[in-house]
Order: structure tokens, then C-alpha cells, then sequence
């Protein structure tokens, strides 16, 4: 649990994705669940002025502090400064949640497609298990190599069982070339956001919880504005981000007020171009 070593790094260059990098005890990965699990049990309905499914989809680190300390986790923070060098800031952290036998799906796509970030090497998704994530559980399938190209075109279904803000999708993938990521609790995956990945139904009979990490580098440079990030690691001397600092606690107000000022600025890059409304945005499709 000490960071990358050089065969590991070399194997994420090539592939664009890596796994699985131990970084929690089993006991941890229970806990962690178990705090998420005790969240939506006080705050299921509403908190904060939006559902907490909201946050936990779209920036929880800015107003729940477990979802920031997960981020700043130092095993998993020796594992991406071994991808992207030693100052990163977190521009994202998300859960995602299949329930078993609920149907929901992430078609093939690319992450940083409607990221506003182009066609940089200078972030990377760190997926962390909090349950047993088997091919069975519907874990992540890659397409190894497929982050060398640039982006490539998906198009919007804005399907219901699809848990991508715009069901968007990549046409004509070779599934014969897919490569699933099964995880057990307190592992993760390391993927490029360029490398084409997708994920079925949970067939399990236990739910199947992860948590995405956006990580990026100060060199990141969004294209039509100014994005926000937490610093974690290093310095942002190049300050071609709005830094921010993480919860301060469950919820605050001055959390809450700077959330909904993140969230407007960030929806124009995410709904860049879309046909219909992108409901991660809109609260109503999470």
C-alpha cells in the first residue's frame, strides 16, 4: 500500500487502466460503507436543499466530510502521484450505487468527453470498492489501449437505466476486447479518463457501492472557464483553479451556498451541446 511500483505504472501507461491497487482493509472498506449506509439512512430524503442522492452524484466533497477524507486518503494518494506526479487536487468525488436486481447500467463511454478538459493526460479516475464488486455485482469492463486515441463521438440516449447524466454512449465497441475489473472491498481501479469502460446490472444479491475520485494535476487547463478543485497533495503553482477547501462539516450553510455556486458554474461544461435537459444537474435523475 505504498504507492506504484515502476511495472504497475508502466502497465497503466500502456492500458489506461489499472486494478486492483489494494489501498483499504476489508474492516476499513465495512466502515466507510457502513458511514455511507448510516447518511442515507438520517438523510435519504432531503439535505440541504437537494436530494442526498445529489451529492453523492455531483461534488459530496464539498459538503459531506467523508466524501472529502476518502479523497485525501494517503494510500490512495501514493497510488495516483505514481500516474500523475505530486500535486493533485480532486476536481470530483461521486458514488455510485446499484442496488440488486435494480436493472441500472454506465454504457461504454469516456469520462472527460463533456468534462471541458480536452484531450489531456493530466487526470485520472481512482474507483474504489466499498462492497464486493464482482463481474456478477456488475463491475467495470475497460477496452486496454483505448485511452491512445483521442476523444471519439457518443451519442445521448438519456436512458432511465443508464446512471450517466446524458446515457451517453459509444457505438460499435468490440466487446470481445473487454477486460472486467472485479474488486473486492478496499481495492480500486485506476482509469484514464480516455479509456472506453462500461459496466452491466447487478446480479448479485448485495448492493454495489463505489466511489469515483477525479484527480488532476494544476496543469489542467478547462476550456471555456475557470473550474474549481480541492488541492490534496503538493502545490497549484501554475493556479489555473479556484481551490477549495472541503467540507467543513456535515452540510454547512457556507457549504451549501459555495455547492450551488460550483454547480452552476460546472453544469454549462456538462451540458454543452446536449439536446435535452442533463438531469444530474436538474436533481432529477441520479
Amino acid at each position: 500500500m505504498a504507492g506504484l511500483n515502476h511495472a504497475e505504472i508502466a502497465r497503466y501507461r500502456a492500458d489506461g487502466v489499472l486494478h486492483p491497487v489494494p489501498v483499504f482493509t476489508e474492516r476499513e472498506a465495512a466502515d466507510l460503507r457502513a458511514e455511507v449506509e448510516a447518511l442515507e439512512a438520517a438523510h435519504g430524503d432531503r439535505a440541504g436543499g437537494h436530494s442526498l442522492s445529489q451529492f453523492f452524484r455531483v461534488n459530496g466533497q464539498l459538503v459531506i466530510p467523508l466524501l472529502a477524507e476518502i479523497a485525501r486518503a494517503p494510500a490512495i494518494l501514493d497510488a495516483v502521484e505514481g500516474v500523475l506526479g505530486p500535486d493533485l487536487l480532486v476536481w470530483s468525488v461521486e458514488l455510485f450505487i446499484k442496488e440488486p436486481g435494480d436493472g441500472t447500467i454506465v454504457s461504454w463511454h469516456q469520462d472527460i468527453t463533456y468534462w471541458g478538459m480536452g484531450e489531456t493526460d493530466e487526470e485520472v479516475t481512482a474507483w474504489l470498492a466499498l462492497s464486493d464488486v464482482s463481474v456478477e455485482a456488475g463491475c467495470m469492463r475497460f477496452i486496454p489501449g483505448s485511452h491512445v486515441g483521442g476523444i471519439v463521438s457518443h451519442e445521448d440516449t438519456f436512458d432511465d437505466a443508464n446512471l450517466l447524466s446524458r446515457g451517453q454512449q459509444i457505438a460499435g465497441v468490440d466487446e470481445a476486447r473487454a477486460v472486467p475489473g472485479p474488486l473486492r472491498p478496499g481495492e480500486m481501479s485506476l482509469h484514464h479518463g480516455r479509456c472506453f469502460h462500461a459496466s452491466a446490472p447487478n446480479r448479485s444479491g448485495d448492493r454495489r457501492i463505489g466511489c469515483a475520485i477525479r484527480y488532476v494535476t494544476p496543469d489542467v487547463r478547462q476550456g471555456l472557464h475557470r473550474d474549481y478543485a480541492m488541492l490534496v497533495r503538493g502545490q497549484d503553482k501554475a493556479q489555473g483553479w479556484i481551490n477549495l477547501a472541503g467540507a467543513r462539516g456535515l452540510f454547512d450553510p457556507r457549504d451549501l451556498a459555495l455547492y450551488e455556486e460550483v454547480l452552476a458554474a460546472q453544469s454549462a461544461a456538462l451540458t454543452a451541446g446536449a439536446e435535452a435537459d442533463v438531469a444530474m444537474y436538474e436533481g432529477a435523475k441520479l
